[in-house]
């Protein structure tokens, strides 16, 4: 997740298309060593107002090009079936061009992207969601959510903008992204139409309790991304020592972690399809609730992964 004084990327030209096409067909070797069992994994969904959400999605943060749109065919191929990416992330043309390849029904895919700051105007937000729908060649996504809060553009306008944008049809659920506890609470006062979740850093590293209580109480579901903590998390030797319990990666047991904790989502980033067949196959075992726990203990004060 990027920060809200980071720059956009330029999108991708024809050219760039063109690679990404031609990566993609090169991509299918490398999914065929993918292990085969995960494509009949059933994800669980999150309802949240109404919003079916797949527990856990995949992430598209920082992935450009040829390289996310080969990430995101694997991801699909492998059985994941929530997509998330954003528009300052720069990827989604990349990401349509994969779910167009794909050719699964529409109603199978849950999507997911986000309104930058520069556009939380009444109008601009409505005009940037329309660009995204462009971009990823749908006529509406599943979840749009504001990327982050901004502190000139009044959050009553923004929410009475993201509201219309869902009246409109640009998108079937709407959401929030970086918003604390108070904020949440406020949005959810301003907005007309249901709130289905925050999104926003969450990882053994980082204790977001506090604002996961928040978020339940207004029965926000909380979508958890850097759920790995950028690699630093599946190096503790906490987790390591359980992964070899139960004979799982280290990443599996977090991702684990997060995703049988109640409505909570995470969304895990990867290039490699054997890494993202990894972080999918979490569905066949449970932790304890000491090992839960022994998990939570790990929390630390400012053990943010990004900004």
């Amino acid at each position: 997740m990027i920060g809200p004084h980071a720059n956009a990327v330029a999108r991708q030209g024809e050219f760039a298309q063109t690679k990404s096409s031609q990566a993609l067909r090169a991509g299918q070797h490398e999914l065929k060593a993918a292990d085969e069992s995960t494509m009949t994994t059933q994800v669980p969904t999150i309802n949240a107002d109404g919003a079916a959400i797949p527990a856990l999605g995949f992430g598209t943060w920082q992935l450009r090009g040829s390289a996310c749109t080969c990430a995101v065919a694997a991801a699909l191929d492998i059985g994941y079936r929530h997509i998330d990416t954003a528009s300052a992330y720069a990827n989604e043309s990349e990401v349509g061009e994969a779910l167009h390849a794909a050719k699964l029904a529409r109603g199978e895919i849950f999507i997911t992207t986000k309104v930058w700051t520069d556009a939380l105007r009444d109008g601009a937000l409505q005009r940037s969601a329309e660009a995204s729908l462009k971009r990823l060649r749908l006529d509406r996504v599943d979840l749009l959510l504001i990327h982050w809060p901004s502190a000139s553009v009044p959050l009553r306008e923004t929410m009475g903008a993201l509201c219309d944008a869902k009246r409109r049809g640009l998108t079937s659920h709407i959401g929030v992204s970086n918003f604390s506890a108070d904020l949440v609470a406020e949005a959810a006062r301003l907005a007309t139409e249901p709130i289905v979740t925050n999104q926003c850093e969450y990882h053994p590293h980082l204790d977001q309790r506090p604002l996961l209580d928040a978020c339940r109480r207004l029965d926000i579901a909380f979508t958890a991304y850097s759920p790995l903590g950028r690699g630093e998390v599946v190096r503790d030797p906490l987790v390591r020592r359980i992964a070899e319990a139960h004979r799982r990666t280290p990443a599996q047991v977090v991702l684990r972690w997060l995703v049988q904790q109640d409505e909570v989502i995470a969304i895990p980033k990867a290039t490699s399809p054997a890494h993202i067949a990894e972080n999918f196959a979490i569905f066949d075992f449970a932790l304890s609730d000491m090992e839960m726990q022994e998990i939570f203990g790990l929390a630390r004060r400012r053990a943010r992964a990004s900004s």
